[in-house]
């Protein structure tokens, strides 16, 4: 039977690990913007923006669990979609392409479903990744293991002792 090595990922591996990660999701969607020229095109590139701002928010806090650094993604995505909503993003994308990729032009209310596609995944795969380097002789922090009997035993006779 072979015996498999947990090894935990640390906050470093993370921090070196993400920007590959956006790297990845950036050259996919210009891929695809290469190939395809219809709704692929458009609402991949709206998931895979959310899934590079996921990779900077575990980029930034590299120990944040996956259902917050999901959440925590969606709603910055979100806050963009609507503050194209003033004008602002739409002038400065006029002078820069860099904030054309980053702000977007005009709010488009169908991204806001397609953010969530385009992170979620990632929390899953995230959730998993960390069940399973995590050692074995450490449960999670948040997981409070029940009390075995005899630790109710010696609640009890402790209390006992005390009459």
């Amino acid at each position: 039977m072979a015996t498999i090595v947990r090894m935990p990922i640390t906050a470093r591996k993370v921090r070196l690990l993400m920007p590959l990660a956006a790297l990845l999701f950036l050259g996919s969607a210009l891929l695809i913007r290469a190939v395809d020229d219809g709704a692929l095109r458009q609402y991949s590139g709206t998931a895979l923006y959310a899934s590079m701002v996921w990779a900077g928010v575990l980029f930034l806090w590299p120990r944040t669990a996956p259902v917050p650094a999901g959440t925590l993604a969606i709603v910055v995505c979100w806050v963009v979609e609507c503050a194209q909503l003033t004008g602002i993003p739409a002038e400065l994308s006029a002078q820069s392409l860099a904030a054309r990729l980053a702000l977007g032009v005009q709010f488009d209310p169908v991204d806001l479903a397609w953010y969530p596609a385009g992170v979620a995944p990632l929390v899953v795969l995230h959730h998993w990744l960390r069940a399973r380097t995590r050692p074995a002789s450490r449960p999670p922090h948040d997981i409070v293991p029940p009390p075995t009997l005899n630790d109710l035993l010696d609640v009890e006779a402790d209390a006992w002792r005390r009459r």
